[in-house]
C-alpha cells in the first residue's frame, strides 16, 4: 500500500491528523536541552479510548513505530518523534470523567494537564498534590515518568497517588487495572509496573487518582547557610521531628542569585546575610489549625538554628507564592544561561552531602561548572552542567551518574531515561535487571513498535 492509501485509511480513523511536510513543529520535540530532527508520517490526536486503538492496531499492520506524547513537558527525550512513524498525540483527551468527594478519587483521560485538574477540583476540598512543577505537563506524561517535584517528600511521587489504569496495548486491547480501592492483593500489580514505564508498555489514556485534602493554614521558610553541607545535613533533622514539611528545597547561592537577578523576587534577606550565605533551604510547613502551623514554625526555626542557620525568614502569601514559583522556573533559567545538560540524579538523603563533595571533585577534574538546586527532603538533587566540550560532557555525566548509583541511587529520580540517559542506565545497571525488564517489553510489545530507540532499547535511531 503506499502513503496516499495510508494517509486516507488514518483520517477514515480520526478527524484531526496532520502528515510529513505539514506538521505543527511544537509537535516534533520535547523540553530535552538536545534538538533532533524528526519528521514522522503523521501525527493523529485521537478524542476518545476506541480512537487510541484502532491507531495502534493501524501502526501494528504496518510496522510503523508508534510515539505517545502528552503536553511534551518532559526532559529527557522520551517524547521525541520516530522518523517515519506515528505520533498519538493525547492533548485532545482531557476530561475530568469523575470526582467522587467521599472516596477521595478522580478519574480523568490522561491528556488532561494538572493545572486543569486542579482548576476542576476548586471548591471539593481535594486536590492532587504530586507537584513537578510544570503544571502544563499532561497526568498520562507523569504517570509514563512517575513524576515528583517539590512535595515529594510529603507526598509523595505520583506511583503512590495512582489507583488505576486504562490503556491501550500493542495489539489494539483495551485493559484496566487497578480501580478506585486503597488496596488490593489481587494478582500481579500491572498498575505499578506500567507507572514509570515512558511509553514503552501501553498507551496510557485513562487514570484513576486518589485525593488529598487541602491543608488550609502554610508557611514558608527561608533558611540560609553558609555551607551547602549544612543545608543537606539538617534535612533528617528535620523529618524526624516529625513535622512533615510538604517541601524542602535547596538551592546553591549561583541559583538563588541567578533567580533574583532574573525574576521580580524580593525576599529580604538582609544583605549582609545574602553576602555570606553558600546556600538556602526553603521548608513549606502546612497544617489544619494556625495554632499548630505557629508551633511547628519555631519547632523547625530552633532546629534549624542549631544547625547553624545564618537567619529564618518566614514568608506567607504573595511572597511565599512568589519564591516557589521561582524554584519551578529554575530549569527555565538555567536552559536560558546556556547550560548543557540538565540531570536529576537521586541518592538516600542521608548520602547528599557526600554525593555534592563528588560533584564538585568532578566538576574540577573535568574543567566543567556545575550548579545545583534539588528536592533535598528525598535525596534527588538537579545539577545543570556547563562544559562546551562534548567527549569531557559525555565522560562527565557518566561519572557523575555512577557516583550517585554508588551511593545506592538511580541515574534519574523523575525526568525518565527516555533518549538522553539511556545510554548511562544500560551502563551502569544490573544486566540482570535489563535483561528482565527486556523480557517483560517483549510480552507487552514484541515487535518494538512502541516508544522504540529510548528507554531499555539499544537500537540507534540518529
Amino acid at each position: 500500500m503506499n502513503d496516499t492509501q495510508r494517509r486516507a485509511e488514518l483520517e477514515s480513523l480520526v478527524t484531526d491528523v496532520t502528515f510529513a511536510g505539514a506538521h505543527d513543529p511544537s509537535d516534533l520535540h520535547d523540553e530535552s536541552l538536545h534538538t533532533r530532527d524528526r519528521e514522522p508520517f503523521a501525527v493523529a490526536r485521537p478524542r476518545t479510548t476506541h480512537e487510541v486503538a484502532e491507531l495502534v492496531r493501524f501502526a501494528a499492520r504496518y510496522e510503523l513505530p508508534v510515539t505517545p506524547r502528552g503536553s511534551g513537558t518532559g526532559l529527557s527525550g522520551g517524547a521525541l518523534p520516530v522518523n517515519g512513524g506515528l505520533v498519538i498525540s493525547f492533548d485532545q483527551m482531557r476530561s475530568v470523567l469523575r470526582v467522587d468527594e467521599r472516596d477521595h478519587v478522580a478519574v480523568v483521560q490522561a491528556g488532561i494537564t494538572l493545572r486543569e485538574l486542579n482548576d476542576a477540583l476548586v471548591g471539593t476540598g481535594l486536590h492532587y498534590p504530586v507537584y513537578p512543577g510544570e503544571l502544563s505537563g499532561s497526568l498520562g506524561g507523569n504517570v509514563n515518568t512517575n513524576a515528583g517535584g517539590m512535595r515529594a517528600v510529603r507526598h509523595g511521587v505520583t506511583r503512590q497517588h495512582v489507583l488505576g489504569l486504562e490503556v491501550v496495548l500493542m495489539d489494539g486491547t483495551i485493559l484496566k487495572t487497578g480501580g478506585p480501592v486503597m488496596k488490593s492483593s489481587s494478582g500481579y500489580d500491572l498498575t505499578q509496573l506500567l507507572i514509570g514505564s515512558e511509553g514503552t508498555l501501553a498507551l496510557v489514556t485513562e487514570v484513576t487518582l486518589k485525593l488529598s485534602p487541602i491543608f488550609e493554614h502554610s508557611a514558608t521558610m527561608l533558611v540560609p547557610f553558609n555551607d551547602v553541607h549544612a543545608v543537606t545535613n539538617v534535612v533528617p533533622t528535620l523529618i524526624s521531628a516529625g513535622l512533615q514539611p510538604s517541601l524542602l528545597e535547596y538551592l546553591d547561592v549561583t541559583t538563588m542569585n541567578a533567580l533574583q537577578s532574573r525574576t521580580d523576587l524580593h525576599l529580604g534577606v538582609d544583605p549582609t546575610i545574602a553576602q555570606q550565605s553558600a546556600a538556602y533551604l526553603i521548608v513549606v510547613l502546612e497544617t489544619r489549625t494556625r495554632a499548630q502551623l505557629d508551633a511547628d514554625l519555631e519547632a523547625a526555626a530552633e532546629l534549624v538554628g542549631d544547625a547553624g542557620a545564618l537567619d529564618v525568614y518566614v514568608l506567607e502569601g504573595v511572597a511565599a507564592s512568589q519564591l516557589i514559583q521561582a524554584r519551578e522556573r529554575t530549569f527555565w533559567l538555567t536552559k536560558a544561561a546556556g547550560a548543557n545538560e540538565i540531570i536529576d540524579i537521586v541518592v538516600p538523603r542521608s548520602t547528599v552531602p557526600k554525593f555534592l563533595e563528588d560533584v564538585s571533585a568532578l566538576a574540577d577534574q573535568y574543567g566543567a561548572y556545575v550548579a545545583g538546586c534539588g528536592h533535598v527532603g528525598d535525596g534527588n538533587v538537579h545539577l545543570s552542567v556547563f562544559q562546551n566540550d562534548d567527549a569531557r560532557r559525555e565522560e562527565l555525566l557518566l561519572e557523575l551518574f555512577r557516583a550517585g548509583v554508588e551511593l545506592g541511587g538511580a541515574v534519574s529520580g523523575e525526568h525518565g531515561l527516555g533518549v538522553d540517559k539511556r545510554d548511562a542506565y544500560l551502563a551502569l545497571a544490573d544486566p540482570a535487571l535489563v535483561a528482565l525488564q527486556r523480557q517483560i517489553k517483549k510480552v507487552f510489545d514484541p515487535a518494538g513498535l512502541l516508544n522504540p530507540y529510548r528507554h531499555l532499547d539499544e537500537r540507534r535511531d540518529d
